[in-house]
């Protein structure tokens, strides 16, 4: 007499799945006693287990496990689904802000027209927007380091236009045959340190200014 064929160990468990996938235990897979409970618009205390999923479950939300090594475990009432997303998304935008930032390089030389001057500050806005440093020289070749103040007073204009998304770093500077300066990404801390080098910036421009009709006289 042939025996009716057995099922095959570790079937398909589609409970099973969901339990082992799932990052926290919720509701029916928390199998400790009692929990202590929290959560919005609840009494925090400890209660057994059983009844603290009835109470998720009158108010139509779940009980989810979020200190497993607690004792008793810590329980919140919470909407689980919401619970996931919100979680994500705090993952999501502190990764973002541990990108490792970047130094950009924009390079002028001191004739820069206007027409590349606008399409090197669209270029330095972006690179600041998305975290990263920007590093802006003036190449002197030659006779053009006779025009070390028109390289100056060009990173000085091109510190005003980026005043709103980046910190100077500190003002133009000599390496060799070219000026640089340099620009960090805009935090909220360093607004008033922004505002004081832009005050700064627009005096040295100022200078330079008045300076050069004079230099031209002569």
């Amino acid at each position: 007499m042939a025996f009716p064929p057995r099922p095959p160990r570790g079937a398909f468990n589609p409970r099973f799945k969901k339990e082992q996938q799932q990052e926290h235990r919720t509701n029916f897979m928390i199998k400790v006693p009692e929990v202590r409970l929290v959560g919005e618009n609840i009494t925090p205390g400890i209660l057994a287990t059983p009844d603290a999923i009835k109470l998720a479950q009158s108010m139509e939300l779940d009980l989810v496990e979020i200190s497993p090594g607690a004792n008793p475990p810590v329980c919140r009432v919470i909407d689980y689904n919401k619970f996931l997303y919100e979680e994500k998304k705090k993952k999501k935008e502190m990764k973002a802000k541990a990108k490792t930032s970047e130094v950009k390089e924009i390079r002028f030389t001191p004739n820069t027209d206007d027409h590349d001057f606008e399409f090197k500050v669209k270029h330095a806005e972006k690179f600041l927007s998305e975290g990263d440093k920007v590093k802006a020289h003036v190449q002197f070749k030659g006779r053009a380091i006779m025009f070390k103040e028109r390289g100056e007073l060009l990173l000085l204009k091109f510190a005003d236009r980026l005043k709103d998304v980046g910190a100077l770093e500190g003002l133009p500077k000599m390496e060799g045959k070219r000026m640089l300066v340099m620009f960090a990404p805009k935090a909220q801390q360093k607004q008033k340190r922004g505002s004081e080098l832009g005050k700064l910036v627009e005096r040295k421009t100022e200078e330079k200014a008045e300076d050069t009709p004079a230099k031209e006289a002569e």
